[in-house]
């Protein structure tokens, strides 16, 4: 639930400092996001950790954070990278050298990945049809109904039901960003747009590690993983949007 719970109160916190928004707001706005992350992160759950984190950023960006600081966090974070590796866990440093190569632990931590990228290029360009996949129903699909559904997904309907399924995802994105735009208030613009980008972030990180891009972390596929919070919350937050667009600001005529 922090997923929502933090861009709400930091869309919350730019709405009551609007007109007086300095750069002092967003290094306040920064600890707040800070302080939930790093708790998560300590549990340790880096995948929820980036949802969350993730969330709070496009707050803080749409807020109207400056390019310079953007680009001065982003080259420290870069130059922090080799000291975050000594703070890594051995099963994320796993993680992250299986995502270079799987095939040095094929039936151990490659696993997953290896069996995913196969489903995935076997699906051809138009699938092996409904309930027809062999690596998902044989099993060798490890989470085939939550983490790991779009490896099922892309072995039925093959490269033509995925990108009916990316534009399906892009037509809701754009129409966030579209209700976001047309928000009568700048915490409802601000949270619709975090909301519409969150949407993004789920979609991108798993289809990512599914295909092998990024390393295996535990986020479902909007939609279509099966879940019980995770998709509580992304129906609460397609709720928040048809909200958002109903109290949008009506356009003299």
């Amino acid at each position: 639930m922090m997923k929502l719970a933090l861009p709400l109160m930091l869309a919350w916190y730019f709405h009551k400092h609007e007109a007086t928004l300095r750069l002092r707001d967003f290094a306040i706005a920064a600890l707040l996001l800070i302080v939930p992350l790093g708790l998560i992160a300590r549990q340790p759950d880096l995948g929820t950790a980036a949802l969350v984190g993730a969330a709070g950023f496009y707050v803080i960006f749409f807020a109207g954070l400056s390019w310079k600081v953007l680009g001065t966090l982003g080259a420290m974070g870069m130059a922090a990278l080799p000291l975050g590796w000594g703070f890594l866990h051995g099963y994320q440093r796993r993680r992250v050298l299986t995502l270079l190569d799987p095939s040095q632990d094929p039936l151990g931590a490659g696993y997953h990945i290896i069996q995913s990228t196969i489903a995935v290029g076997s699906g051809g360009l138009s699938g092996k049809g409904w309930l027809n996949g062999t690596q998902a129903h044989l099993e060798f699909i490890p989470e085939r109904h939550t983490d790991f559904i779009f490896a099922v997904f892309s072995e039925e309907f093959g490269l033509i039901g995925n990108i009916v399924l990316l534009t399906l995802y892009t037509l809701l994105i754009a129409r966030g960003l579209m209700i976001a735009a047309n928000a009568a208030t700048v915490f409802a613009r601000l949270l619709a747009a975090a909301i519409a980008l969150m949407y993004f972030t789920y979609a991108f990180v798993n289809m990512g590690m599914v295909s092998g891009i990024l390393p295996v972390v535990g986020v479902p596929l909007p939609f279509l993983s099966y879940g019980g919070t995770a998709l509580l919350t992304l129906f609460i937050g397609a709720g928040i949007l048809m909200s958002v667009h109903r109290h949008r600001k009506l356009v003299q005529t």
